[in-house]
């Protein structure tokens, strides 16, 4: 008796280990499920002051040295074509002193044989020996 009644208690202990094994594995699997469907909030303390005036003159500073990298570079921009203008005003300079000092040449070799032709001329008109040379003044 005391056999069968040891044994009705290992059977209603086996059934409740058993029963609570099953309860603690719900149990689990829910509390599982609840955690990955929760979300993490995180709160940042973003009580940190933004040095605005810092970041104003960084970017400033920034900008000022383009600014000044631009100017720098149309000056020497600048210089170089103004460079290549002057020596090409300087060609053309002495171009025209040349082409000006050929017309003085030229005119002054036209006066001479103006002045050659004229005294040809005379020459003729004072041949009193050449009757036919009149006709071809």
């Amino acid at each position: 008796m005391n056999k069968v009644e040891l044994e009705a208690k290992v059977d209603a202990l086996t059934d409740e280990i058993n029963f609570l094994r099953s309860l603690y594995e719900a149990e689990l699997r829910e509390l599982q499920s609840q955690i990955s469907d929760t979300s993490v909030v995180l709160s940042m303390d973003n009580s940190r002051n933004l040095d605005l005036d810092s970041i104003i003159a960084e970017v400033k500073a920034q900008y000022e040295d383009i600014a000044n990298r631009s100017r720098a570079e149309a000056e020497s921009w600048y210089q170089s074509k103004y460079e290549a203008l002057q020596v090409t005003a300087g060609k053309h300079g002495d171009d025209l002193r040349n082409t000006k000092n050929e017309i003085s040449e030229i005119n002054r070799m036209i006066q001479r044989l103006q002045g050659e032709i004229e005294n040809a001329k005379a020459q003729v008109r004072s041949c009193l020996c050449f009757p036919a040379a009149e006709q071809w003044i």
